[in-house]
C-alpha cells in the first residue's frame, strides 16, 4: 500500500458577514476588523436581512447583512481562532445587556464557502474550543449553489451575486496554489 501525499489547501479568502441595525455598530465591527485582518478591498452593499425575527430583539430592526472579504490568503485551519476573535467582539461592542452586531466569519475558495459557528447540527464538524464548520455553498456548473442545510439567505440570488463577487476577487488577488484544483 502506498503513502498519500498531502497537499497545502486550496486557496482561500477570509470574509465576515455582519448583522446589524445601527450603522455606527457596523463601523466600529469594521474599524476593529481591519485592525486585525487588513483593509477589506470588498464590501457589499447593504442588504436588508429580514429572514427571520430571531434577532430582533437583541440587534434592534430593521436589520442590515454586509458581508466584506480581506485580501490576504488566509489559512483555513484558523477559521476557529477567527470566530474565537469574532465573538469577542461582538461582546466587545454589546451596549445595554445586548449584542449589537453578530459577526459570522467564513472563507470562500473557489470550491466551497464556509462557516464558521457555535451552533452544533449534524451537518457541522466540531473544530474545538465551541467552534463548527459547515460547507454553507458549493461551487459546480459555473456557479456556487446551496445545500439542504444552507441558511435561507445565504441561498438567495444577491447573496451569491456577491460570493461570486468575492470569488472573482479571490481569482484575481491570490496566486494559485501547488496541488490544489
Amino acid at each position: 500500500m502506498t503513502m498519500r501525499k498531502t497537499y497545502t489547501p486550496e486557496r482561500a479568502l477570509l470574509f465576515v458577514a455582519v448583522l446589524y441595525s445601527e450603522e455606527a455598530f457596523y463601523e466600529k465591527a469594521r474599524e476593529r476588523l481591519a485592525e486585525v485582518f487588513g483593509e477589506p478591498p470588498f464590501e457589499s452593499r447593504r442588504l436588508r436581512w429580514d429572514h427571520s425575527e430571531y434577532y430582533r430583539d437583541e440587534l434592534g430592526w430593521p436589520i442590515t447583512r454586509r458581508f466584506m472579504a480581506f485580501g490576504r490568503a488566509f489559512d483555513t485551519a484558523s477559521i476557529r481562532e477567527v470566530k474565537l476573535f469574532t465573538n469577542r467582539l461582538e461582546e466587545e461592542l454589546s451596549a445595554g445587556g445586548r449584542r449589537r452586531v453578530n459577526l459570522d466569519p467564513g472563507y470562500i475558495t473557489e470550491a466551497k464557502v464556509v462557516l464558521a459557528t457555535t451552533k452544533n447540527y449534524p451537518h457541522r464538524i466540531y473544530l474545538g474550543s465551541g467552534i463548527f464548520a459547515e460547507v454553507t455553498l458549493f461551487y459546480t456548473k459555473g456557479c456556487y449553489r446551496a445545500h439542504r442545510f444552507t441558511y435561507r439567505d445565504y441561498g438567495t440570488p444577491e447573496y451569491l451575486d456577491v460570493f461570486h463577487r468575492m470569488r472573482g476577487l479571490l481569482r484575481q488577488t491570490l496566486p494559485r496554489v501547488a496541488g490544489s484544483a
